[in-house]
C-alpha cells in the first residue's frame, strides 16, 4: 500500500487529547506488526513508510523534542554508548529539535523542572510546559514508554514517535529492530525527507535549541551542536 493510501485510512491512534482513561491500542485492535514493519497511526505500514512520516511529522510540527531515556543516556554499554552517537547524529538533523532527557523512572511530582527532564508518570507537564507538539521517545523501557505514551495521548496534542527494538502501539508512530545500522539508515530518510520540504539547515550544524534550564546550567548558551559539521556523515 502506497503512503497516500495509508495516509486516507482511518487513524486508531492518533494525536489527543483523547480524555480521561482512553482505551489502550490493544483494546482498539492494534497489533504488533511483524519484523520490517512499524504501526502507522495503529495500522501496519513497511518500515521505511512510518520512518518518512515520522520524519514529515518531526520538520513541520511545532516544538519537536527527543526524549532519550537511561538506556541512551548513561554510558553502560559499548554498544549503547554507539547508538547514543547514532541520536545525537539524528538530532543533528533536526534544526530546532530540543532534547530532554528521562534519566529515571521514580515519581517526582509535583517537584519535576518541565526544562530539565520528563517523567513517564506525569510526562504531559513537560509536553505541556515546552508546548511540545511532536516527540520522539527512545531508549526507555518498554513498559515505562508505553506508560508515558498513553498518558500523552490522553492528555495533550502532541504526536509521538517510538524507536525501539519492539514496537510501542500506544505511539502514533513506530518502529522496531532498531540498531546502529538502521539509525544509520533512518537518518538517510530524514535528509530525503528534509530535502523534499526544503527545510533549511544552520550553517553552523547548532540545530539543538536548548530550554531555559539548559541555558542557565550551559553558561548563557542558546543552541549546540550534537555532532561534528563535517565528520564524514554527510548531509
Amino acid at each position: 500500500m502506497s503512503p497516500t493510501n495509508f495516509a486516507m485510512r482511518e487513524r486508531l491512534i492518533d494525536v489527543g487529547p483523547a480524555g480521561f482513561h482512553p482505551p489502550s491500542a490493544m483494546e482498539l485492535g492494534v497489533t504488533h506488526p511483524d519484523s520490517g514493519y512499524g504501526l502507522y497511526y495503529g495500522h501496519h505500514a513497511p518500515s521505511d513508510t512510518v520512518i518518512a512520516e515520522a520524519a514529515k511529522q518531526l520538520y513541520t510540527r511545532k516544538n519537536p523534542t527527543i526524549f532519550p531515556g537511561p538506556l541512551y543516556l548513561w554510558a553502560w554499554n559499548p554498544d549503547w554508548i554507539a547508538k547514543g552517537h547514532a541520536l545525537l547524529r539524528l538530532a543533528a538533523e533536526i534544526p530546532d529539535v530540543m532534547i530532554i532527557p528521562m534519566p529515571d523512572y521514580r515519581p517526582k511530582y509535583p517537584k519535576i523542572d518541565p526544562e530539565e527532564g520528563i517523567n513517564p508518570n506525569h510526562p504531559n507537564l513537560t509536553i505541556w510546559h515546552n508546548k511540545i507538539e511532536v516527540a520522539l521517545f527512545i531508549g526507555i523501557h518498554c513498559h515505562y514508554a508505553n506508560l508515558a505514551l498513553r498518558m500523552v495521548r490522553a492528555g495533550t496534542n502532541c504526536l509521538t514517535i517510538a524507536f525501539c527494538h519492539d514496537i510501542h502501539e500506544d505511539a502514533m508512530l513506530s518502529v522496531q529492530d532498531l540498531d546502529v545500522a538502521h539509525m544509520n539508515h533512518i537518518i538517510e530518510i530524514f535528509r530525503t525527507v528534509r530535502n523534499d520540504l526544503n527545510i533549511p539547515m544552520p550553517k553552523d550544524g547548532k540545530t539543538v535549541r536548548l530550554t531555559g534550564t539548559q541555558i542557565r546550567a550551559n553558561g548563557g548558551v542558546e543552541r549546540l551542536c550534537p555532532w561534528p559539521v563535517g565528520d564524514g556523515h554527510g548531509r
